[in-house]
């Protein structure tokens, strides 16, 4: 079973984006359960959380087809302390929010390391960033997500992925979304079947298909191995067609949310519509 869908606004309420994700027929979708570019947020009222269920169960959305996005301010591997403590308060409380809303998933970027510190030090902040989380919270899962390694965001490497899981030590609270348009700016080719079977026996070697949560399924207006992070249209961009009839065939990319941040909501029904029919 495929889980298909979209990342929806959540503007009027986060109930507002179930309902939103139902109209474009899909069956799976992401969502900020805050502003995505402000600190703080008011608390989550009971009679929203109340109707985010309630649209959840009647549209049939269970707690592993829903994809929240953290927010953008968030630096889990912050060289500064105070900045990381305040990324690591909001990251909690972000957690918190899943928590209370009844979903599995929090989706992340992994932070950067602005220059002050080396690449090893930073991916060790931001497991030690996941443990303290992880520990204040229950019932939700980090999802990290690959980069396209612009300026110094770390993730854009499998190798970067697996030395922040090896460091968390609730293995079973910790996964993986792989965005495709990330994944090829960084230098992971899709082009191809050939390109496609190479790259995620790559992710199988380095990370492991255990910890693959979810994906965001984009094309890229960016170059390969550009390290730019420009998203597309699905086929309208530099990767094509390809890898996603390839993800869609395939039994390993099952029962995950396979997320569009592709451009052009306008479409979104189509991309949907023809995700779901790729499948063998």
């Amino acid at each position: 079973m495929k889980y298909v869908g979209a990342h929806v606004s959540a503007a009027g309420g986060v109930d507002q984006a179930v309902t939103r994700a139902h109209e474009i027929n899909a069956t799976a979708f992401a969502l900020f359960t805050k502003n995505q570019r402000q600190w703080k947020a008011a608390e989550l009222k009971p009679e929203i959380i109340e109707r985010f269920k309630q649209n959840c169960q009647k549209y049939g959305f269970g707690k592993q087809q829903i994809l929240p996005h953290d927010s953008y301010l968030i630096n889990l591997g912050h060289p500064e302390a105070e900045a990381l403590e305040k990324s690591r308060l909001a990251f909690i409380d972000e957690i918190q929010r899943c928590e209370q809303l009844g979903i599995g998933l929090l989706n992340f970027h992994p932070g950067s390391h602005l220059h002050k510190i080396d690449i090893d030090a930073c991916l060790a902040r931001i497991a030690e960033s996941i443990n303290i989380a992880l520990d204040k919270t229950e019932g939700v899962t980090a999802v990290i997500e690959n980069t396209a390694g612009q300026g110094t965001n770390l993730g854009f490497k499998f190798e970067h992925l697996a030395a922040i899981i090896d460091k968390v030590e609730d293995k079973q609270r910790v996964g993986v979304c792989i965005d495709t348009c990330h994944a090829f700016a960084a230098g992971y080719d899709l082009r191809t079947v050939e390109n496609c079977e190479l790259t995620f026996q790559q992710f199988s070697d380095i990370v492991g298909f255990e910890y693959l949560k979810a994906m965001h399924l984009n094309d890229a207006k960016s170059e390969y191995a550009s390290r730019v992070d420009r998203h597309h249209s699905l086929g309208m961009g530099n990767i094509g067609h390809t890898p996603f009839r390839y993800i869609m065939q395939d039994a390993r990319f099952d029962h995950i949310p396979l997320i569009l941040e592709t451009i052009n909501p306008d479409i979104w029904p189509e991309e949907i519509a023809w995700l779901k029919a790729q499948q063998a």
